[in-house]
């Protein structure tokens, strides 16, 4: 066996893995549970970090007011700094549209230790569960609300998020049906450029490869993740677990909120969403460069052995096949050839139920070792930035590496 066979060979095996051992990762039929609703309906407060998301809130916000939910909900939006007339523009927009009560708090700069949304999450989980408080700026923190109130519930989402009228009526009855803590849907992305089609998709295919969506809705499992454009939490489960303070340093905030979660003892569900859509486009291939490399080598944990390992399993897993195929054939190699072509069939057939669930042509998913190299070029970029101080990135607020200030930028 020559030895480009071998390697070919490797990642066949690879990816007999991935298709049977990796949680069935590649499935898409992780969607809400089932969600009777009876009785009385818990109080909800929908919590909105936001800065400078003038753009995008007129698409979005009006589908949080106009929530279909029986019980009593409000929404608070969190004005984090923002320079384009966010917490304006959300006003006029709730006294346009009407339904939920309103409120826009502002938090001020992040403390010490603090990354921007999470602190965001702060003031907004704060003015959620005990209303205005004396020095919040912002003006008419108490537009249309009640003047606070402990929730049962809280739903965390974020600005560029529109949800349909039953988004908050089922979440909030799934997770009484299911006794289930913290209850997260990955909102369907948007895919109208060609850059979208090709990318989009990929991300959320990675995204379940690496937090297979059955282990982490298996209670009692090791694994943990949410989707933080839209989690809903239960109260009980905020104070048993000391949140925000406890992930108060996350860069990558939905994961680390759903391991914080799991490690006080509640139960977590993520799924794929139907009526939960993100309006912000990416157009360019430099806005989804952007999106992926703020926090791909925070994903790594900043280490270099985990970025050189993802380097070469990148290579191994997507890179080979192709490779090993038109080689093979090149050489007159049968071995690269079959074991080339076995691989790279399994990886098109894992990829298109995902092409499915976003409506996109299954032609693109022999281009998936292209779409593989590109989010490897990201993750590189990503620890390039990392170590030139640059860090990680929310709405244009700037982390550098762990111990350095925040800069704005």
């Amino acid at each position: 066996m020559s030895v480009l066979a071998a390697i070919a060979v490797v990642s066949l095996l690879a990816w007999g893995w991935l298709l049977l051992a990796r949680g069935f990762f590649w499935r898409t039929d992780q969607r809400l549970p089932s969600r009777p609703g009876s009785g009385r309906w818990p109080d909800v407060v929908v919590v909105v970090p936001a800065r400078d998301e003038a753009g995008v809130l007129p698409l979005s916000l009006p589908s949080l007011l106009a929530q279909d939910y029986p019980g009593r909900a409000s929404v608070v939006l969190v004005d984090d700094g923002s320079t384009d007339g966010t917490g304006e523009l959300a006003r006029a927009l709730a006294d346009e549209c009407g339904g939920l009560p309103l409120r826009v708090v502002r938090p001020g700069e992040p403390g010490p230790g603090w990354a921007g949304k999470v602190w965001a999450l702060r003031a907004g989980m704060a003015a959620a569960r005990s209303g205005p408080a004396d020095g919040e700026t912002g003006g008419d923190e108490g537009d249309g609300g009640d003047g606070g109130g402990r929730p049962e519930y809280l739903l965390l989402t974020d600005a560029d998020i529109a949800h349909a009228p039953d988004v908050l009526r089922s979440l909030v009855a799934a997770a009484r049906a299911h006794r289930l803590d913290l209850v997260s849907q990955m909102a369907r992305l948007r895919v109208a450029g060609g850059w979208e089609r090709l990318i989009v998709p990929a991300f959320v295919y990675f995204f379940c490869q690496l937090y297979p969506f059955r282990w982490v809705n298996r209670p009692g499992a090791r694994t943990a993740a949410a989707a933080g454009g839209c989690v809903l939490l239960s109260a009980t489960v905020v104070e048993r677990a000391g949140l925000p303070d406890a992930i108060r340093h996350a860069v990558i905030d939905d994961v680390a909120l759903a391991r914080a979660v799991r490690r006080s003892g509640g139960r977590i569900w993520l799924g794929l969403a139907e009526g939960v859509v993100s309006v912000r486009p990416y157009p360019r291939l430099a806005d989804l460069w952007r999106m992926v490399s703020r926090s791909a080598y925070a994903q790594l944990l900043h280490h270099p052995l985990l970025l050189l390992g993802t380097v070469l399993g990148l290579l191994l897993v997507y890179v080979v096949p192709p490779v090993a195929l038109v080689a093979g054939v090149v050489a007159g190699d049968p071995g690269a050839v079959w074991a080339g072509g076995a691989a790279w069939a399994v990886m098109v057939g894992t990829y298109l139920p995902m092409l499915r669930y976003y409506r996109v042509s299954p032609l693109l998913a022999p281009v998936l070792p292209v779409t593989a190299l590109l989010y490897l070029g990201m993750t590189v970029d990503s620890a390039v930035q990392h170590y030139r101080g640059r860090g990680s990135a929310w709405k244009g607020r700037v982390y550098a590496r762990p111990g350095a200030a925040p800069e704005e930028g």
